[in-house]
């Protein structure tokens, strides 16, 4: 929501004649075309990646190799930092071209767009080093394998289950599988007696 803020207010109102005489759009950020530019593309590329992970999100649970998880998280992790420096960036370069902005009556009409693009990248900054720290978090606690594992039991037929843990929580090396049709049925069973016909 932060990106759709910063994008739409710089798109929006950000782009004013500078008086009656000069009919061309300026961006209103000291005139610097690159500092509009930056907070468009930066809130843009914020917006997808948004929609992207959410999705990733809705079908982690449904990714079944290990290393795609471990992939899926990483890159989750890697984005979240890369748009958390982004958004610093952003916050620096225009909150400095707004600083050297001197307003004249045209420029005044875009200055609340201006000042909530500023407000919401410094936000922005915020929520995505949560999100990256959200990411770390979500590898840490992977590297167990609880996360990325989805199948407890190996895949060979001729493996046995796993003992049930003990009360300490460590599995023990029981097993409670036997074979398969081993069992050897005796001739006369232990008190029984067969009867004559």
């Amino acid at each position: 929501i932060f990106s759709i803020v910063v994008f739409g207010s710089i798109i929006n109102e950000c782009y004013v004649n500078k008086d009656s005489q000069h009919p061309e759009l300026l961006c209103i950020f000291n005139e610097n075309e690159s500092a509009c530019s930056y907070g468009i593309a930066v809130g843009v590329i914020a917006f997808f990646g948004c929609i992207f992970f959410f999705v990733v999100d809705l079908y982690f649970q449904q990714i079944s190799s290990v290393k795609d998880r471990k992939r899926a998280v990483l890159l989750d992790l890697g984005f979240s930092g890369f748009l958390a420096f982004l958004w610093f960036v952003a916050f620096c370069f225009l909150a400095n071209q707004w600083q050297r902005t001197t307003l004249t009556r045209g420029f005044s009409q875009g200055a609340d767009a201006a000042r909530a693009a500023i407000t919401f990248s410094f936000f922005s900054i915020i929520i995505w080093v949560v999100l990256a720290l959200r990411a770390l978090q979500r590898y840490r606690l992977g590297t167990d394998m609880s996360l990325f594992a989805t199948e407890q039991f190996g895949t060979d037929p001729s493996a046995s289950y796993p003992g049930y843990p003990g009360g300490s929580g460590v599995e023990s090396t029981e097993t409670y599988q036997s074979p398969p049709f081993t069992e050897t049925l005796e001739p006369n069973p232990k008190g029984y007696q067969v009867p004559a016909y």
